[in-house]
């Protein structure tokens, strides 16, 4: 089905468009491809919903390269338009309905090994569990420190590099706009992505000083210890002599 048929050939309204890319996953599905859509999300309020999610999206929106084909981009990430989003390291694959089904790959630049290792130094001590990382629920300090523009975790429009096979010869079609949003969709829900998009270990992150902490203290907690009079009654020992 393409839009074409409709006689007076406006484009899809949003319901057509949720329509459609419900219709085109299940056939998708039915065929056997294994989708991970972006779901039709709320039409107000911020489309990240985490303190990642929103971070993504907040740093997206502040580069003026971008201002101008992101919000189609947010029209068609919110009406359920990603039919197919998946991360690997410097990747994002996407399927995206439109007037046709597009195909496209966003490819990002790994993080440079000298920032990488400025914010390990950085946070150094300060950063307990991959719970509070990932949860985003570290001092300010931290937490701006790794959503820096310049030297943080989120890469720079120099750093976005991307094809989509849709006709659009614009900068940034409203296709690649969807897929970006759609990372920061799908950081809600695993913000760890973030880190293998960038080619990094967030497990990095975490003290080291902390880690051994925890594990010396379970293991001492689980040790059980025999004292003078049990040690004489179990072995005929006189430990005073």
């Amino acid at each position: 089905m393409s839009w074409d048929e409709f006689s007076d050939h406006k484009p899809p309204s949003a319901a057509q468009l949720r329509a459609q890319a419900e219709q085109r996953i299940q056939l998708l599905t039915d065929e056997g491809y294994q989708l991970t859509p972006i779901p039709t999300g709320s039409r107000n309020g911020p489309i990240g919903k985490s303190f990642w999610g929103k971070a993504w999206c907040r740093h997206l929106e502040a580069f003026s390269d971008y201002e101008y084909h992101l919000p189609r981009g947010r029209s068609y990430v919110r009406n359920g338009a990603v039919v197919d989003l998946k991360i690997e390291p410097q990747t994002i694959t996407a399927l995206v309905n439109g007037s046709e089904l597009y195909q496209l790959t966003v490819n990002i630049d790994a993080l440079e090994p000298s920032k990488w290792a400025a914010i390990k130094t950085r946070c150094q001590g300060k950063i307990g569990s991959l719970v509070e990382l990932l949860q985003g629920t570290l001092s300010d300090e931290i937490m701006s420190l790794v959503i820096d523009s310049e030297g943080g975790l989120f890469p720079k429009p120099g750093e976005i590099h991307f094809n989509c096979n849709c006709p659009d010869w614009a900068d940034m079609c409203k296709h690649v706009a969807a897929s970006l949003y759609g990372v920061g969709v799908r950081l809600d829900e695993f913000p760890e992505l973030l880190f293998k998009l960038r080619g990094v270990d967030h497990t990095e992150l975490i003290t080291l000083g902390t880690a051994v902490s925890d594990l010396t203290e379970t293991k001492a907690s689980r040790r059980r210890t025999l004292d003078s009079d049990a040690v004489n009654d179990v072995f005929g020992l006189d430990l005073d002599d």
